[in-house]
């Protein structure tokens, strides 16, 4: 042990027992004392080893660490080769993904637990190299008897963050560690050199990755034109606004959701997930003062329905406006293979209805839910208001509301039901009431210019028949 290490070897004891060292670097007896607050023992204490070791495997695999370490690799592995000496990354809860050295110092490095799942972090084992580089958010070199635990004392620990410059995020650190009696004065340029590098690979790797984001879904996003609208990553971070910058990025780091909310500026929006994992679609209210309607449908007398998403209207096809009829009229939801029958008859596939789904939730969004299918949130529709209605109005405002049949270009067998029996109902309404000016309206229109019975009642009203002819 040389001279220096034996002074801070002196000063360790001398600070854990509760006395004060020049010795000791403020850093370092910060961190001490940080440790001693959390209850870290140095001698009792030692790094938790979670998870299990096919666990980290599958971890480091997943990690975004994963993409860079070859150029860390490339950059210290040099380091990995010298006798005694380690390398290690670790994420950025200071959990150790991989750890590289010849066999004889990997076994004496497991006597201290620098093996792979074990949590180096501050809060866990105190000064080290990886915990006070991550707590300090800096390269971080940390000598022998620096260490806070006793079983660590032997080891030198360079150690420096990995930073995403795009996001600011650390994603974790790369670690160089050997003997005490080795000295490696590259060990710490070397350490930060390695971490700048994969943070600008990392850097370059997001800055793709959300072009590709915004390749791909920006286009939902302007499809509203006139709304504010904005798309934010599955990470949380705005990639693009409608009008520039009005969504701030602290109001989208919290969004994790669909459906509407309240920004903290008071402003009513709906957020929709693009895919399972994001990115999210944000768009302002369109009329947030009519009661908070969400989803509105117009189908009667409509070649392709007409629907409404928080006050922008999108007309669909024939095949999506049966769809959305069907769901709008079944608020308890269909099976796909419900679907298909309604849809497309006896010999329709469920297949087919998975997929026209997949399409019409790029229209609906949220509001289109699977397993059953259903639309969910405040939905209405024309058709289903005036079914709800009809009791209640006089022939005049039963016609008012019935402006020709539903979808009637539809030879879908759900929509052909749906359609006979409320121009059966609303034939009926007018007939029950009797208002001649209705019933002359009704043989006037298209839908009811063949309809016999009404033309007698005009005729002869104390003559006609009951109103089933």
């Amino acid at each position: 042990m040389d001279e220096t290490t034996r002074r801070l070897a002196a000063a360790r004891e001398n600070a854990l027992s509760g006395g004060t060292s020049a010795q000791v670097r403020p850093e370092v007896r910060a961190s001490w004392d940080r440790a001693r607050k959390r209850g870290v023992h140095p001698d009792r204490s030692l790094p938790p080893v979670e998870p299990a070791a096919d666990l980290v495997g599958e971890l480091t695999r997943q990690h975004r660490l994963a993409d860079v370490w070859p150029t860390l690799l490339r950059t210290i592995g040099d380091a990995a080769t010298q006798t005694g000496h380690l390398v290690f990354i670790s994420d950025p809860a200071g959990r150790l993904l991989r750890v590289v050295g010849d066999p004889a110092t990997r076994r004496n490095a497991e006597r201290a637990r620098l093996v792979p799942g074990a949590l180096w972090n501050e809060e866990q084992v105190g000064t080290s190299g990886v915990g006070t580089a991550l707590a300090l958010g800096r390269p971080f070199q940390v000598r022998g008897p620096e260490h806070y635990l006793s079983v660590a004392a032997d080891f030198n620990c360079s150690a420096a963050p990995i930073v995403d410059p795009v996001t600011g995020a650390t994603v974790g650190t790369v670690d160089v560690t050997y003997p005490v009696a080795s000295a490696n004065a590259l060990a710490m340029p070397l350490v930060a050199a390695a971490a700048r590098l994969a943070g600008a690979q990392l850097g370059e790797q997001t800055r793709q990755r959300d072009d590709e984001v915004r390749a791909r879904y920006v286009d939902h996003v302007l499809r509203r034109s006139g709304v504010r609208s904005a798309l934010v990553g599955a990470d949380g971070r705005v990639l693009h606004t409608t009008p520039a910058g009005w969504l701030l990025p602290q109001w989208a780091a919290g969004l994790e959701k669909d459906g509407p909310m309240t920004l903290p500026d008071g402003q009513r929006v709906v957020v929709e997930r693009l895919s399972p994992s994001g990115p999210f679609a944000v768009h302002g209210v369109h009329h947030p003062d009519r009661g908070g309607e969400l989803l509105r449908v117009q189908a009667l007398g409509r070649g392709r329905a007409l629907v409404h998403v928080d006050g922008v209207p999108h007309e669909l096809s024939l095949r999506h406006s049966e769809l959305v009829v069907l769901l709008a009229a079944h608020p308890g939801g269909m099976g796909a293979e419900e679907m298909a029958r309604q849809a497309y008859g006896p010999n329709g596939k469920a297949v087919t209805v998975r997929a026209e789904m997949t399409r019409l939730r790029r229209v609906l969004g949220y509001r289109l839910r699977s397993d059953p299918y259903r639309l969910v949130g405040r939905v209405s529709a024309d058709f289903l208001e005036l079914e709800r209605s009809l009791a209640e109005r006089t022939g005049g405002e039963a016609l008012d509301g019935y402006p020709a049949p539903l979808l009637p270009a539809s030879r879908a067998a759900g929509i052909e039901a749906l359609r006979d029996g409320l121009h059966l109902r609303v034939r009926r309404r007018l007939i029950s009431h009797g208002d001649a000016d209705a019933l002359a309206r009704w043989i006037a229109s298209p839908h009811g210019r063949d309809d016999v019975f009404v033309r007698r009642m005009l005729a002869a009203p104390d003559e006609h028949a009951s109103p089933g002819e």
